[in-house]
């Protein structure tokens, strides 16, 4: 008698110490904060866990692109405070988003990865960047967990990996896009300025030249290392080339010195680049020198030919001037960036295989996300054989009076 007594008290005395270590998180904080690079919620066993199913959001919250990536989570976040849950089988489960900062940084990318998946997440969505996506590919397909692109436009982020979608355009059509755009404003001789060792920027800037070169165009190029911020040797040499344009597909860190390096050299062609020069910052820093800068992206504000979409802007603004800290992390205004509406379609697409799957865990979403067919903010989405958006249409913007101006919708065959 006086064992179990004993025992009881030892059971008794271990309940209250792991009950005194509960903490409650704070009310209406749905979304962790986690340090750079780490996951908010390690340790958790995979897949839906009693009553929650944890999303991820990969995304870069600094390094070069944290600008986009602070961007692109906060659509993901909107989207969840409006749908919070999500009905599987009968049963309705809270929907807890696990956030990572992947550092705009391959190799830290892979870190990141690796702690979502400790983290137990059902599914993962991002990131802004080709680079680090392609990077954590190979982690969450190890652990078959699928992962949802949001603005990753490289082919290589989904080919040959099961488990990564996207619901972006790709970069061979948005290079054969601006190649057109660039063409049909009379340009003959492009110089296309890529980084080397970055994925997204030497992809696209092959694309453009590729379809500049077949329509009968004439490329030189220039390539530049990660960290470098003097580009004049490279300007020089488009500024003697006497080019028509300059393509730079670059980061939102570099965009700025490139541009107003260029206007400081005499050159005044147009600069073009592509989706992520779609960010204030890179006109809060290139200031006046930003005239004749044209980019291509995926979504306008002001297109008010779907509903959905006029919809959406409306109560995003709202929400963001709700919280001054979501406005700091969209750049100090309550413009909707393109990748903030891919960034609530990405969301809205998970917790629609969610639904499909009619299960919470990875596999089952997994495979029930070719299937999704989802009418989202930046048009309809279906995927295609490899996992990529079905989708043939660009928004071409300019830079006018200290913001993104839209000019003209492109398409190509």
């Amino acid at each position: 008698m006086k064992k179990f007594i004993a025992v009881m008290l030892c059971l008794a005395l271990t309940v209250s110490v792991f009950t005194g270590c509960t903490t409650t998180p704070p009310a209406g904080n749905s979304t962790n904060s986690p340090a750079p690079g780490g996951s908010s919620d390690a340790g958790s066993a995979p897949g839906g866990s009693g009553d929650t199913i944890k999303i991820g959001i990969f995304e870069p919250a600094s390094g070069e692109n944290g600008g986009g990536g602070k961007q692109e989570a906060l659509g993901i976040r909107y989207a969840h405070s409006l749908v919070p849950t999500v009905e599987v089988g009968g049963k309705t489960y809270k929907v807890e988003l696990v956030e990572v900062d992947n550092q705009s940084d391959t190799s830290k990318a892979v870190t990141a990865a690796q702690s979502l998946v400790s983290s137990g997440v059902s599914v993962v969505l991002g990131s802004y960047g080709s680079g680090v996506s392609i990077a954590a590919g190979e982690i969450f397909r190890e652990a078959k967990i699928p992962a949802i692109g949001v603005s990753c436009t490289n082919p290589q982020v989904t080919l040959g990996n099961d488990y990564y979608f996207r619901i972006c355009f790709l970069d061979p059509f948005q290079g054969t896009v601006m190649a057109s755009f660039a063409q049909s404003k009379g340009a003959k001789k492009a110089f296309v300025i890529t980084q080397l060792g970055d994925d997204y920027s030497t992809g696209l800037g092959n694309y453009f030249k590729s379809a500049f070169e077949a329509a009968g165009g004439a490329v030189v190029t220039g390539e530049f290392q990660t960290g470098e911020v003097d580009f004049n040797a490279i300007l020089t040499n488009a500024k003697n080339e006497n080019v028509d344009v300059i393509f730079a597909p670059s980061s939102i860190a570099t965009a700025p010195l490139i541009i107003q390096q260029a206007r400081q050299l005499g050159i005044t062609c147009p600069i073009m680049a592509g989706d992520t020069w779609e960010n204030q910052s890179i006109i809060d820093n290139a200031g006046a020198d930003t005239s004749e800068v044209y980019l291509s992206t995926f979504f306008d504000e002001n297109d008010s030919s779907n509903t959905i979409a006029k919809d959406f802007v409306t109560g995003y603004k709202a929400w963001l001037n709700s919280d001054n800290q979501n406005l700091t992390n969209n750049g100090g205004n309550d413009g909707v960036a393109a990748v903030s509406a891919l960034g609530y379609d990405a969301y809205m697409t998970a917790i629609e295989a969610i639904k499909a799957a009619g299960a919470p865990d990875a596999a089952s979403i997994q495979a029930a996300l070719p299937g999704v067919s989802y009418d989202g903010v930046t048009g309809g989405l279906t995927f295609d054989e490899n996992g990529d958006a079905k989708k043939n249409m660009a928004y071409i913007k300019t830079i006018d009076n200290g913001g993104f101006k839209f000019i003209q919708t492109q398409t190509v065959s």
